[in-house]
């Protein structure tokens, strides 16, 4: 399978609202059912300095998308939040993989990131083993950190933090 990851363009807002309704997607990240394609629009248009957007193209056709936000906050520029999304139909197919590679790399080679966060459902055991394979920890557990199909779920709070000092 041949998956090119590139950054999102405005042109990609349908093939990127696809993925944010796609019911597993919904399931498990913060979106609501019924998202607009205007609001998709107004997202792409919305990202400022400090906010990577990609997406992973197969077929040619967009089947999914990482982002990446930083602060300008001096103390906090080290760090980063990721969310990653991969349409249903292409789960489990080294999508997700790829992406994180891509933001991975983009994080240690180029913006010189030592701390990147992200929350995932408890349940979400894919979720959980794709960001441990990328060095990625639970740090601890949010309680009822979100409602989701008329019931409070938990996530964890999980960070990959590379040490600034050479090691001995």
């Amino acid at each position: 399978m041949n998956i090119t990851i590139r950054s999102a363009e405005p042109a990609d807002a349908e093939a990127l609202w696809k993925c944010f309704t796609a019911p597993k997607v919904v399931r498990n990240t913060l979106q609501l059912p019924f998202r607009s394609l205007e609001s998709m629009r107004q997202h792409l248009a919305r990202l400022g300095e400090g906010d990577y957007q990609l997406v992973a193209v197969a077929n040619g056709e967009v089947v999914g998308t990482i982002g990446l936000h930083t602060t300008t906050r001096p103390r906090l520029r080290h760090k980063a939040e990721i969310g990653v999304m991969v349409r249903d139909d292409w789960q489990g197919k080294g999508v997700g993989t790829a992406l994180m590679q891509a933001i991975i790399d983009l994080a240690d080679k180029w913006l010189n990131l030592t701390r990147i966060e992200l929350t995932v459902y408890t349940d979400n055991e894919a979720g959980v083993t794709i960001y441990k394979k990328f060095g990625f920890e639970i740090e601890g557990t949010l309680r009822k950190f979100a409602f989701r199909d008329g019931e409070f779920v938990d996530a964890y709070m999980m960070a990959r933090v590379i040490s600034s000092t050479p090691e001995s």
